[in-house]
């Protein structure tokens, strides 16, 4: 335990400097610590359980560094590739400039802030979280953020397929998505002032908000009840539109459109509109071309 590490001043938070801890559950329900420079290996669940807590230029090298634990400050620290599954079931969490290499990080954590992370494997991380901030993260892996609410999220570059499953209430803003499938079985989305790139973007989502975005997508934009575009590009995006509730405001051309549900496509031309009469009542969508 930290028993025999330095205090400093009587009723302040314990400190511990440079110390290698290992053996399960090191730290186990460790409250109002400061430390720094000390590393984690050899040994799961070091910080289970805690409270209070600040680390500084840490390392996690073993598994489950971080389960139910509560208010931790994590800064200028590194989880390696076998501190997977770092950090579940833990609330008011922050952590900034620091470099997560472990998948399955943050399952079940409310009040979640990442501030200048990044995630070179982020397989399965941030699932089934709420109250999420994500600002200049950087993060290359399948199902981020699934089933996750409640997100604010600036300056995330994603490299990584069916991103956002299930999310509700989550705000997108100057962001790059390279995702196939991103925002799927989705409510209450918002993205602003970014890049997504992908097949069947947003199919099966509900009140899916695209604002001055760039978009490449096979088939995106299907199957979504409320879909609102406002100044939107949308560059080699074919077959859009399929069985979608549509509100919009295109500033290109649309490449191709499939069977819309119904509402108003605004384009400067769709290069190939294809309505079955036998699929959706034509006289439910509106279809204006600026350029034809």
């Amino acid at each position: 335990m930290y028993g025999d590490t330095d205090t400093y001043g009587c009723g302040c938070m314990t400190e511990i400097h440079q110390k290698v801890l290992t053996g399960e559950r090191a730290l186990f329900f460790g409250h109002d610590l400061k430390i720094y420079d000390t590393i984690f290996e050899d040994g799961e669940s070091p910080l289970k359980e805690s409270r209070n807590i600040e680390l500084y230029g840490c390392m996690f090298k073993w598994k489950y560094p971080l389960w139910y634990a509560k208010n931790i400050k994590v800064k200028d620290s590194t989880w390696f590739e076998m501190g997977r599954a770092g950090v579940w079931y833990t609330e008011d969490i922050t952590v900034t400039d620091s470099a997560i290499e472990a998948p399955k990080n943050f399952r079940r954590c409310r009040n979640l802030t990442l501030r200048n992370v990044s995630f070179p494997n982020a397989a399965e991380t941030i699932w089934s979280c709420d109250g999420v901030t994500l600002e200049n993260v950087t993060a290359k892996g399948d199902y981020f953020a699934m089933n996750s609410k409640n997100m604010k999220v600036s300056n995330l570059t994603l490299h990584g397929n069916y991103s956002f499953d299930g999310s509700e209430n989550v705000t997108v803003e100057h962001s790059r998505l390279l995702s196939k499938d991103a925002f799927w079985n989705a409510d209450n989305i918002t993205v602003r002032d970014s890049f997504i790139s992908g097949e069947y973007l947003g199919w099966n989502s509900k009140n899916l908000t695209l604002e001055n975005c760039t978009i490449e997508s096979l088939q995106g934009m299907c199957y979504i009840d409320n879909l609102v575009m406002r100044h939107c590009k949308l560059i080699n995006t074919t077959l859009s539109f399929e069985y979608s509730t549509v509100d919009a405001e295109i500033d290109s051309k649309i490449d191709s459109v499939l069977n819309p549900s119904g509402g108003i496509i605004r384009a400067e031309s769709i290069e190939n509109l294809i309505i079955e009469r036998d699929r959706v009542d034509p006289e439910k969508t509106v279809i204006i071309c600026r350029n034809n």
